[in-house]
């Protein structure tokens, strides 16, 4: 099964830069957006033969995640199970008979790191939330995770190690949970691959000189491993400041 996830930087702004085209090429079981940035009510899609799910932001024309999809799941589930962590839409779990799908929109730490502290709370809280979930079945997890892991992960990583995104803590964090049981698809068939990013700046002409950071992820639980069939990012997309990202793994809805 195909497997996409993008971060549109406003869903009515990306229709008007060919996003249906862009989503019909791509064909994909399952299309997982982040940063919709819109309300219920504001943008209806025809999308002939998938079922659509909204998860807003309490916060008028900010955050917000959404599924499409081919396959009816057997449940949904917005948020976490914390309040706290609940108020900006950054949250979606489809439930499969053999595996459960989330949609992830993690927050950013800001300018001057002010957000830092909550960032970490929610890193704790979501590590908490897919590990009890992986107990039960596999996990997919896709999304802009706001973080780039490793030194290969971003352009220009020496200045950028007390930047929001590639703070020791961060990466810390992304590093305990992938050691809680989860695979990096991209790294895990391109372990040293340099160069291939999913978000630019629009500051700088950093797209024209592929000045970017790899921030958007799909994870699968390490027992899917083996059933893993191809990781994508598709850095000639345009539309938004981030490219769309690409998982087939062997499972079934």
């Amino acid at each position: 099964m195909k497997f996409i996830s993008w971060n549109v930087n406003g869903l009515r702004a990306v229709m008007q830069k060919d996003f249906m085209a862009i989503f019909a090429s791509l064909d994909a079981d399952f299309f997982c957006l982040q940063e919709t940035k819109m309300q219920a009510g504001q943008l209806a899609i025809d999308l002939l033969g998938y079922e659509q799910y909204y998860n807003y932001a309490e916060r008028k024309g900010y955050s917000g995640t959404a599924i499409f999809t081919k396959h009816h799941p057997l449940s949904v589930h917005y948020g976490m199970d914390q309040t706290e962590h609940n108020q900006e839409g950054r949250l979606i779990t489809l439930e499969y008979p053999d595996f459960y799908l989330i949609t992830c929109y993690t927050p950013n730490s800001q300018n001057e790191l002010k957000r830092l502290d909550y960032r970490l709370s929610w890193e704790e809280a979501f590590k908490n939330y897919l590990t009890t979930l992986k107990a039960k079945k596999s996990v997919i997890v896709c999304g802009d995770l706001n973080v780039a892991h490793q030194n290969i992960d971003l352009k220009n990583w020496k200045t950028n190690q007390k930047n929001a995104g590639f703070t020791p803590e961060e990466r810390e964090k992304f590093t305990a949970l992938l050691g809680s049981g989860f695979t990096d698809t991209f790294r895990y068939f391109y372990p040293e691959t340099t160069g291939v990013y999913s978000w630019w700046s629009y500051r700088f002409n950093a797209r024209k000189n592929n000045a970017g950071w790899r921030i958007d992820y799909f994870l699968t639980s390490q027992d899917l491993n083996e059933r893993l069939q191809g990781a994508e990012i598709y850095t000639e997309i345009m539309g938004s400041d981030h490219c769309p990202v690409g998982l087939t793994v062997d499972v079934t809805a």
